[in-house]
């Protein structure tokens, strides 16, 4: 029986404002249940022998969070095209 009918995507789509055709409302419950039943099946994976992580990727692969003196503002702003205040100015892009 299918964990995802086209009722609930219906019901999904009318909460995120989406009209879906027929095609698309059938082709999208079915690859829901699809990827609910996929999380199904990795539930049921033995994973007592894995030790628990914080994020997936192995440790060893940043560098050490060192803090150190930071660039001479002054230094930056004088290669910038245009600064004033000690601040960079750029082309107005919103609004403008």
């Amino acid at each position: 029986m299918a964990r995802v009918t086209v009722e609930t995507v219906d019901h999904v789509a009318r909460l995120a404002h989406l009209s879906l055709t027929e095609e698309e409302r059938e082709t999208f419950a079915r690859q829901l249940d699809q990827i609910l039943a996929y999380a199904e099946s990795i539930q049921e994976l033995d994973t007592g022998d894995v030790p628990p992580m914080s994020h997936a990727l192995a440790g060893g692969r940043f560098r050490a969070d060192v803090p150190h003196e930071g660039l001479d503002r002054e230094a930056l702003l004088a290669s910038a095209p245009d600064s004033a205040e000690g601040l960079f100015r750029v082309p107005r892009v919103i609004g403008g």
